[in-house]
């Protein structure tokens, strides 16, 4: 189970801001909400930018051209993905990382989370690397169903 085929390319870096990058910004972030993600990469909606966003409920992170400095600790859970509605998987991942990437703006920022906020990262880097998370599933893939508010 891949998805779509641009999902397996490695993206380009962000070299300069402008107007179409900042809608694309505002574009993916309300893709997100609405699907009720905690992340989105711009691969996921055809575009092979090295750009993501995330919002584990804090606030909403626009991290461009992301790179994992550093990364310890371990966990094991439940990931899915919104390129594959429905379903999801046990995946391991770091439980603490620290990011280097660039926000909006074009100024570099260092992020640093554990728990889901580790995962969503990891989670996204690894789309503008070509990487679906169903390749790190340990055991099968299962369906699951979200509650409408």
């Amino acid at each position: 189970m891949q998805g779509d085929a641009v999902l397996t390319k490695k993206c380009r870096e962000i070299t300069e801001m402008t107007p179409k990058i900042q809608m694309l910004i505002d574009d993916m972030l309300e893709t997100m909400y609405e699907a009720q993600g905690v992340g989105l990469a711009a691969p996921q909606v055809g575009i092979l930018k090295r750009l993501v966003v995330i919002d584990v409920g804090e606030e909403p992170l626009v991290l461009i051209n992301p790179e994992i400095i550093s990364s310890d600790g371990v966990q094991t859970g439940g990931e899915g993905c919104l390129s594959l509605p429905g379903m999801a998987g046990q995946v391991t991942r770091p439980n603490h990382v620290i990011a280097k990437a660039y926000d909006r703006n074009m100024h570099e920022i260092t992020v640093e989370g554990t728990d889901l906020l580790a995962r969503a990262i990891c989670h996204e880097v690894d789309h503008l690397e070509g990487h679906m998370y169903t390749e790190f599933v340990e055991g099968d893939l299962y369906e699951v169903s979200y509650e409408e508010d």
